[in-house]
């Protein structure tokens, strides 16, 4: 999925929160993994488009996230990975992401969005073994 931007203010705040998001969700991975008996890996796909899964495994139960997908949840207003699989899907930044003074990426919310996310994975995966 490639997203659509709005505007050229909507590509440039993309920019400043696509790397950043990236890196706390892989983090935040590592983290949950600490904590857990879950076997996590990594695997690189060119099909449907270029991307990183996350695979966890514990016993028969394996889910596979994309992790392009995660950071796109995380940047995004209300993205829905299913309806972008093929194509462009207009996208709208959570632009509550920035200090609303200085226009500055607010890290803690970041932050907290990211590790909203993992759990909700790691929550989707537990879910399975019921």
């Amino acid at each position: 999925m490639k997203p659509k931007f709005a505007n050229e203010q909507a590509w440039q705040q993309a920019e400043i929160l696509m790397q950043p998001a990236y890196i706390r969700l892989v983090d935040r991975i590592r983290r949950q993994t600490e904590v857990s008996d879950v076997q996590v890996s990594y695997e690189e796909v060119t099909t449907p488009y270029p991307s990183n899964l996350l695979c966890l495994q514990q016993g028969d139960r394996t889910l596979r996230v994309d992790i392009w997908d995660l950071c796109f949840q995380v940047c995004f207003v209300n993205y829905e990975p299913l309806a972008a699989v093929e194509g462009e899907q207009l996208v709208e930044i959570d632009t509550s992401l920035f200090d609303p003074d200085s226009n500055e990426l607010d890290w803690s919310k970041l932050d907290a969005k990211a590790q909203s996310a993992i759990s909700q994975v790691f929550a989707r995966f537990q879910l399975l073994g019921t």
